[in-house]
């Protein structure tokens, strides 16, 4: 697929994850690029772009969506125009060619002025970014989504640390979610990190207590500018 435009892609692989590739969009705001982004998405992504009321919002749909059309697009060898999407249950999209579901994952998160995008060959990939910004109560918010381990590790951080152990928390627990593709349907103060990434490992193991059969690999992807982490299966039955 051709990118006809004199200004850089506004996306660029930023990073290799155990066989996934993430790259990062900027999300800043230029009129050219966010015009050329919206010409690339289909009826339904443009009608999708259309019902967001905040201009903020359909900026960062159509730059992270444009992206992934086009790196979906090379990586199966096809059109933009034979690229559609599909949803699962909880809104968890996956990618079609020609109406048929491709054998290609991917996940999308974005936050302020940083997208990523995960590409890969496993079954179900999650993941999650979150631009660090100044709250009033981070414990507060723990206390609806962390276990006791994850509050009891916010409440021990100095002023300086908590908003990096609050995103550090909060990035890697939605990876895991994003994964499984449940939501929120499943709660999340019932999944408690891995021990070692508690103690800050960048990697670690989790099972879902109510698929006890089932391994997902998870990593620390947080660096300088925002909090991310990814989630895969490592097995599945």
């Amino acid at each position: 697929m051709l990118i006809t435009t004199t200004e850089p892609p506004w996306w660029g692989r930023w990073r290799e994850a155990d066989g996934a590739t993430i790259l990062h969009v900027d999300l800043s705001a230029y009129a050219a690029r966010d015009a050329l982004a919206v010409a690339l998405l289909d009826e339904a992504e443009q009608a999708r772009r259309r019902r967001l009321l905040a201009a903020r919002a359909r900026r960062e749909f159509a730059l992270c969506r444009a992206a992934l059309r086009v790196v979906l697009a090379e990586r199966l060898g096809c059109d933009n125009s034979q690229l559609s999407f599909g949803y699962l249950e909880h809104g968890k999209p996956f990618a079609r060619v020609d109406g048929r579901r491709a054998a290609i994952d991917f996940n999308v998160s974005h936050s302020g002025l940083h997208g990523l995008i995960a590409v890969g060959e496993h079954a179900q990939i999650g993941l999650d970014v979150e631009e660090r910004r100044p709250r009033k109560d981070f414990e507060g918010i723990g206390s609806l989504v962390f276990s006791t381990a994850e509050r009891q590790l916010l409440a021990a951080a100095d002023d300086r640390s908590e908003s990096q152990v609050f995103y550090r928390l909060w990035s890697l627990k939605e990876a895991l979610i994003k994964a499984i593709g449940t939501g929120f349907s499943l709660a999340p103060t019932g999944i408690e990190l891995p021990a070692a990434m508690l103690r800050g490992a960048r990697s670690g193991e989790y099972r879902f207590a109510h698929l006890p059969a089932e391994t997902w690999k998870l990593i620390d992807l947080g660096e300088r500018r925002f909090a991310a982490a990814l989630a895969y299966p490592v097995t599945l039955p």
